[in-house]
């Protein structure tokens, strides 16, 4: 059985397997991985057994994914860039254009189109401003702290004070980005395209849907594991 108490943050970080359970119960394992898997389902008004079940029987047989909680620190932030940034990079562009394209020939008869492409546009600028500041900023100290740890040297200094400081931005802007996708989700029906979609609109919302699954990832692996790791080892 699974203590309720554990966060779920702690439960998706040893296993990714798990968001699926959290994702289908509508329990936030991202930036809201924080709280205990009890008090989630008390706020969620969800039966905190059927969740632990489902957590046991989703988990019960071997996984072959990555157990990226165990890896160091400074290869966990080249993963991250390498797979999530670079994802991003190049989805932004292709996913901008074609909300555009149905907003302008679709958007008189569904108006939401309007504002889905108008938030896209949104999170594509602020994601791109967030990963450089993780690229040139906080990422580069978080390796550098991993190298000292392996090599037995000091610490390097900080050029922001803490390493909470950066983090705490970070995080605020990881919650935005899931507030807006969030609410490209609601207008769009769950991803759902009206009858009368054309092709362009349907890639859209499918485009938009597997967004949002990476964005989750994404944020999982620095909220749940980088991150918490990284001031553990600061103060170390």
């Amino acid at each position: 059985m699974f203590d309720t108490t554990t966060t779920i943050r702690e439960i998706v970080a040893d296993d990714y397997r798990a968001a699926a359970v959290f994702q289908k119960h509508g329990l936030d394992f991202c930036c809201g991985g924080n709280r205990s898997v009890g008090e989630a389902c008390r706020e969620k008004g969800v039966d905190v057994r059927v969740v632990t079940a489902d957590l046991e029987q989703a988990l019960a047989s071997a996984s072959d994914q990555p157990r990226v909680n165990a890896w160091d620190l400074d290869l966990l932030a080249d993963y991250i860039v390498a797979n999530h940034h670079g994802y991003v990079r190049l989805a932004i562009g292709t996913i901008g254009a074609h909300t555009r394209k149905v907003a302008s020939v679709h958007g008189e008869r569904h108006p939401e189109t309007i504002e889905i492409a108008a938030r896209f546009d949104e999170i594509a600028a602020e994601m791109t401003s967030h990963m450089a500041k993780e690229e040139r900023v906080l990422f580069p100290y978080i390796k550098a702290l991993a190298a000292a740890k392996r090599d037995g040297a000091p610490a390097p200094r900080a050029p922001f004070g803490s390493i909470a400081n950066p983090i705490r931005m970070m995080e605020a802007e990881h919650q935005s980005a899931g507030d807006t996708m969030a609410a490209i989700r609601e207008l769009s029906g769950g991803y759902t395209p009206p009858e009368d979609a054309c092709t362009t609109y349907q890639v859209a919302y499918k485009e938009l849907e597997a967004f949002e699954a990476d964005l989750h990832r994404h944020v999982h692996l620095e909220n749940n594991i980088l991150f918490p790791r990284a001031l553990v080892l600061e103060q170390e």
